[in-house]
């Protein structure tokens, strides 16, 4: 199940952070500015949501971690899920098998980090693409929602993390709202 939440500023914020774990509280707490609490809050809503709707769980999830950061579910340790945030919305998955998913904000590319982050195939592909930012934008969420099912995180050689990949990947262009998403299988 995929959710996707493009209303931030939709809710009561704190009336949310009363309905929430209090280590998500406080982790969404720790952001400075009010857009990133939102989009901590919103991210574990829609968590709540999916498990309430695919596996008729009701309780607050509790998250553990794995060894470079990617969290799970303490007591539900066979169900699979990953969260993501942009400055224009939220994305949510859950399955029975491993997922990563990646939202982003269209607009971010910049030569330099393009060069860093692409290699050569990638890089002509973006600029030979009629939207170069949404191009980006597309391989940026698949190479993160990898990485991301993955356990791996970031790391310095993003320029080869979809050489040979055989995983499955659906992204979702969502222009006019201005936003990628990709989920990773």
């Amino acid at each position: 199940m995929i959710l996707i939440d493009d209303n931030i500023y939709g809710f009561d914020l704190q009336e949310a952070l009363q309905d929430i774990s209090p280590e998500r509280r406080e982790k969404a707490l720790l952001f400075k500015h009010e857009l990133g609490k939102r989009t901590c809050v919103l991210a574990y809503q829609l968590l709540k949501h999916a498990l309430r709707e695919e596996y008729g769980i009701i309780e607050n999830p509790v998250f553990g971690y794995e060894e470079h950061g990617k969290p799970y579910l303490v007591d539900h340790p066979d169900i699979f899920f990953n969260l993501s945030h942009c400055s224009k919305a939220v994305a949510c998955v859950v399955s029975n098998k491993p997922v990563g998913i990646d939202i982003e904000t269209i607009g971010r590319m910049k030569d330099s980090i393009m060069r860093y982050t692409m290699n050569d195939d990638e890089c002509r592909e973006i600029m030979n693409d009629e939207a170069p930012e949404v191009a980006f934008t597309r391989l940026w969420t698949k190479k993160e929602a990898l990485l991301k099912l993955s356990g791996e995180g970031l790391h310095n050689d993003m320029k080869q993390v979809l050489v040979g990949s055989q995983h499955i990947f659906t992204t979702t262009e969502c222009i006019q709202k201005g936003y990628v998403y990709t989920l990773c299988e």
